[in-house]
């Protein structure tokens, strides 16, 4: 089945008209995300030559992705939008809420009768409001939105950071929080900065143990975590022709880990391919007759230092695999140099657990070339030295594994086949250990290892690779095996090495599937009725935040000066906590509950200014606001990095913290909370980040004359009575203003 077919076909009837019309408005060449971007403008009328990294523009997307954990806040403010049915194609796929413990016999069910209210809720919703339904293991949703829905030129939100997953088959897919996704499901324009653009040069081809992943992880250590905020990555180059769709939705994917607004690859044969083997020959046919506006143009080629802001050049044919991390997936290190790092480090030497899978390696091509090694513990007669966990990335990409046997093979050797599902890579990952806070070291092929993300204890130390290498660091146990050199001793002690990876990109006998959990909403929705108990633990409506008094915030107590790293899993954990994503009441517990308090080093202990003790964050924001009283978060670096969730920007407008200063911010938190009528504001000298005290009273100063490009002044009260005043800077702009004095964006609709 080919999903809005009538949209896309419509799609491409225009798409070469309007980017002939943005390259004469521009009169010069193009870039791909260019294309894509310009010819997406909400009006075409108002079109420019708009600024990279200044001008604020609105466009219109063409389709909406929800995971069940933001989706549950993104419909519960749809609902209060007065819409009758969405105004584009969204989607629905329960990939988050599925806890793996056992394997997926015993967990999907657990899981389908855990969060039955949750998932009746938004089966119920999307069936009222025209939107599609992915049941609890169908898959995970940006590898079922990649077999279902992405489409070379298109442009798409998704409620989850790693919506840029899309890039793979030449979409722009940008990662939003709720309030965003509402305004493209109400048919409203979206507003995003005009991104700068980095080109990737590929050069040569991959060989051996280097996987699409290395390609992002070698990258990730050159742009750091925030070098790519603001900025689409676009991949141009021979290269990318060598490497297939999923592998290219691979180096998307961890795109967002170095702040990418999105990447993007140009449409190839291998896109091609994948979309027929896909059932989308018309989508593939529609998009060849296009596809010379489907990637960069030649003067752009030619000279590309001209037309991107910056240009970065990888070899394929010299890369090595890397291993990245712990605690930070820009730590990047190739193989070679690993075990060096290791014993320098001090890192646990013992890789305890291998984990394949996530959102971000979870295809076909993934498993099979994990599977490949796999099989050579057999043949070699080797023993895996560690466990290893298997999370498939859609029923379709398991049923043609299974069938074409390499779900046996992952059996044979012990492997645990785990629901498709997020699970491990998200928090939800019910570990059996011999200590949970014990130091130890896992390899994954996800996409983030923050501290405790994983598992929960703050000592696992999580490295970041292929699968093929996770696979193989699994099967030898010891964190300083290269198996590109090293050997192992089998069972007869003879010394043997494994045999580089192997694996097709697509299934040669075709993808199967029995069912693949999809559910199509209610032909007619106002027959469907959504409920919800007032008496909910799981879900609750929501009140509309209070629009600003029109004074200035005067000495607010500071309650947690944030020290270091500061992600929005810092903000709003997941794990155990994903079952408030749909309660914001209950959920805002946890708020910043993982934070360092830069003034004694501790977690989820901050000094209480009504009565001189140390308590939990949100105890100490509830009391605060029982007695009328705004408070204020002061903070480093990219602060709010990581995952897209919107609650990290809920939670503490509910619990009336109403000023968040930051060294900086990472895009999508920044939005998140202009969307939720904060007050997003950065050190004008970053400096000043160390004149805030522990007991300061602070005020923010000319909101009044509160404008687009004029700073604010904060003025700090010291417990002994002295003051000090420095700038603060912004990057409101006249309609976020409105958003702010209005309590929120969606109060202004």
């Amino acid at each position: 089945m080919v999903y809005d077919i009538e949209m896309i076909r419509n799609f491409y009837a225009s798409y070469r008209a309007k980017v002939e019309n943005a390259r004469k408005k521009l009169d010069r060449p193009m870039t791909l995300a260019e294309k894509i971007l310009y010819a997406h403008l909400y009006d075409e009328k108002a079109m420019t030559a708009f600024r990279r990294g200044e001008d604020y523009v609105n466009f219109r997307p063409d389709r909406v992705a929800m995971q069940d954990a933001t989706a549950q806040m993104a419909l519960l403010q749809f609902m209060n939008a007065g819409k009758e049915k969405v105004a584009v194609p969204s989607t629905v796929h329960c990939d988050h809420l599925i806890q793996a413990y056992k394997g997926v016999k015993e967990d999907l069910p657990a899981a389908c009768d855990a969060n039955r209210e949750v998932y009746d809720f938004l089966k119920s919703v999307a069936s009222k409001y025209g939107i599609g339904f992915w049941k609890p293991g169908a898959g995970i949703i940006h590898q079922v939105v990649l077999e279902n829905y992405a489409f070379p030129g298109g442009m798409m939100v998704g409620t989850d950071s790693h919506t840029p997953n899309a890039g793979g088959l030449g979409m722009i897919a940008v990662g939003v929080g709720g309030a965003d996704a509402v305004d493209v499901m109400a048919g409203m324009e979206w507003e995003l900065k005009m991104p700068k653009l980095i080109g990737v040069k590929l050069v040569g081809s991959l060989s051996g143990w280097a996987a699409p992943k290395d390609v992002i992880l070698k990258l990730a250590g050159l742009l750091t975590v925030k070098g790519a905020t603001n900025a689409v990555i676009e991949y141009f180059g021979e290269g990318t022709e060598s490497l297939s769709c999923t592998g290219k939705a691979t180096i998307c994917n961890m795109g967002a880990e170095v702040g990418a607004t999105t990447s993007v690859f140009p449409y190839d044969e291998e896109m091609g391919r994948y979309l027929s083997a896909t059932g989308r020959e018309e989508i593939a046919s529609l998009a060849g007759s296009c596809a010379e506006d489907l990637r960069a143009d030649d003067e752009v080629l030619a000279d590309p230092a001209s037309y991107y802001d910056r240009i970065i050049e990888i070899n394929l044919s010299e890369l090595e695999p890397y291993i990245n991390g712990p605690f930070t997936p820009d730590a990047a290190c190739p193989i070679s140099e690993f075990a060096g790092k290791v014993k320098a480090n001090g890192y646990p030497q013992r890789m305890e657990v291998g984990l394949i899978g996530s959102c971000t390696n979870s295809s076909y091509q993934d498993l099979s070339r994990a599977a490949s090694l796999a099989r050579q513990v057999k043949e070699k007669k080797l023993k895996m030295a560690s466990p290893l966990i298997v999370n498939p990335g859609s029923e379709q990409v398991y049923c043609t594994a299974s069938r074409d046997g390499m779900i046996a093979d992952f059996e044979a050797v012990g492997g645990i086949i785990m629901t498709n599902a997020c699970g491990p890579c998200i928090g939800q990952w019910k570990r059996v250990t011999d200590d949970n806070a014990r130091p130890n070291s896992i390899v994954t092929s996800f996409n983030r290892n923050f501290a405790k993300r994983a598992d929960g204890n703050p000592n696992t130390h999580a490295f970041v690779a292929s699968p093929e290498l996770a696979t193989a660091l699994a099967i030898a146990g010891d964190l300083c095996f290269n198996p590109l050199t090293d050997t192992l001793v089998n069972e007869a002690d003879e010394a043997v090495r494994l045999d580089a990876p192997v694996g097709e990109t697509l299934p040669a006998k075709g993808f199967t599937v029995d069912d693949n959990g999809y559910v199509a909403p209610a032909s007619d929705g106002s027959r469907v009725e959504v409920t919800i108990s007032p008496l909910s633990q799981r879900l609750q409506k929501l009140e509309p935040f209070a629009p600003w008094d029109g004074n200035d915030f005067l000495e607010m107590p500071l309650l947690v000066k944030t020290k270091g790293k500061c992600t929005t899993d810092h903000i709003s954990m997941a794990g155990p906590w994903l079952r408030f994503r749909g309660h914001l009441e209950n959920i805002s517990d946890n708020m910043l509950m993982g934070a360092v308090n830069a003034f004694n080093g501790k977690t989820n202990a901050v000094w209480n200014s009504l009565n001189g003790n140390y308590e939990a964050v949100s105890a100490v924001a509830k009391q605060y606001k029982a007695e009328g009283i705004a408070s204020i978060v002061v903070a480093e670096e990219n602060y709010g990095e990581g995952s897209s969730r919107e609650h990290a920007a809920m939670e503490p407008r509910f619990l009336n913290v109403r000023v968040i200063l930051a060294k900086s911010f990472a895009r999508i938190h920044e939005t998140n909370l202009k969307k939720q009528g904060m007050l997003a504001l950065t050190f004008a000298d970053k400096d000043d980040y160390d004149k805030v005290r522990e007991h300061d009273k602070i005020s923010v100063l000319g909101l009044r004359d509160f404008a687009p490009g004029k700073p604010l002044s904060i003025v700090l009260l010291h417990e002994d009575g002295t003051t000090e005043t420095f700038r603060a800077a912004h990057t409101y702009n006249r309609q976020q203003i409105e958003w702010f004095k209005a309590g929120s964006a969606l109060n202004t609709k």
